[in-house]
């Protein structure tokens, strides 16, 4: 099947995306990152006992669960010419439980295949990557967000694994710069990615309407014959 995106349009455009809000969408991500931190650091005691280490553990789930269900709503409203809203968290965060549940089944699905020759981990990765996208977008459910992401990425796995090393390569480059320009690399990345959904997500839309156009089409010609014959 032909790949339905090009590299460097999902590069350009993405770029373009970031840096029409580049101070707002770092800024957002320095902000988690010094949370983390503080998190982290005040955490170190606790994390002496089994029961401190999970508390901890559970609590900073928590937060990077809420923390990208709002960033991802951001990266959508960047796109749509909209100004990024705070207020994004709040209205998201009644789907942590549903984004953690699908990004646990979805690492332990990624780890067997992992632990399974590497390549189908991958694979597994680049099929299901979208469902945070179904959950952000559409208010998907657990298995529908993944199951709406394995069907989006049909025929789609080496465009994927393409853009994955484009993304993997940007990173590099952001660590290059003395990690300053990892504030930079990472919001472009998670752009491309919501970029690539939508792209994906609309010509999937568009087909599902063509074929819907085309059995109308197939069932209304029986019915013009037989008028026709029996005129």
């Amino acid at each position: 099947m032909e790949p339905k995106f090009m590299i460097s349009e999902v590069f350009g455009t993405s770029w373009k995306y970031t840096k029409s809000q580049i101070w707002v969408l770092v800024g957002l991500f320095i902000g988690y990152f010094i949370l983390s931190s503080i998190i982290s650091l005040f955490g170190m005691p606790a994390q002496g006992s089994m029961v401190g280490k999970i508390i901890v553990n559970l609590i900073s789930a928590v937060i990077s669960r809420a923390f990208m269900l709002g960033y991802i709503k951001n990266l959508f409203q960047t796109m749509d010419g909209e100004e990024p809203q705070f207020s994004a968290y709040g209205q998201q965060s009644r789907k942590i439980f549903t984004y953690l549940i699908a990004s646990i089944i979805m690492r332990i699905a990624v780890a067997i295949g992992i632990f399974l020759l590497i390549v189908p981990g991958i694979y597994l990765a680049i099929r299901l990557q979208f469902y945070s996208a179904y959950i952000v977008e559409e208010d998907c459910g657990i298995i529908e967000s993944l199951q709406k992401s394995w069907d989006l990425t049909k025929g789609q796995g080496m465009p994927l694994f393409l853009l994955l090393l484009a993304m993997i390569g940007t990173a590099i480059v952001g660590c290059i710069l003395f990690f300053v320009g990892l504030f930079v690399a990472v919001p472009l990345i998670y752009m491309m990615q919501c970029y690539t959904f939508r792209k994906l997500n609309t010509i999937s839309t568009e087909e599902e309407v063509q074929q819907l156009q085309y059995q109308i089409i197939n069932r209304q010609q029986p019915a013009k014959i037989n008028i026709l014959r029996a005129v």
